[in-house]
């Protein structure tokens, strides 16, 4: 079969938590009385030092266009310009030698800074 005429396979437009980075959301929400009725943003925008920073915030409500995503009670959303960006994403909280906090294992990241925060693709 001619290679050229295949087509790519479509990444599935679905980001994963991990059970370690759900844990540590509802630590957060109880701790700082975040009621259950908000919900985990994952996104992305522009800047950072490899051109793409992460966006991690719990978000009063759904915008138009949002895809929503259950994991064991928490609800995370993300808007279509960042799943574009983050198909494929798991997030994961470490509490490692390396440092405390939330980290995004992404595929689709070509390269990404020291710090873990920004991304290119």
């Amino acid at each position: 079969m001619d290679v050229t005429t295949q087509e790519r396979p479509e990444i599935a437009e679905e980001v994963f938590v991990t059970p370690r980075a759900l844990e540590e959301v509802r630590k957060i929400r109880s701790e700082n009385n975040i009621p259950e009725h908000h919900v985990l943003r994952l996104g992305v925008k522009g800047g950072g030092c490899s051109g793409l920073s992460y966006v991690l915030a719990f978000d009063e409500k759904e915008r138009p266009g949002d895809k929503v995503f259950s994991f064991a009670g928490v609800s995370v959303i993300v808007d279509p310009k960042s799943l574009f960006y983050l198909s494929g994403t798991t997030l994961d909280f470490s509490d490692g030698l390396n440092g405390r906090g939330f980290v995004f294992n992404n595929p689709n990241a070509a390269r990404s800074c020291g710090c873990g925060n920004s991304f290119g693709v």
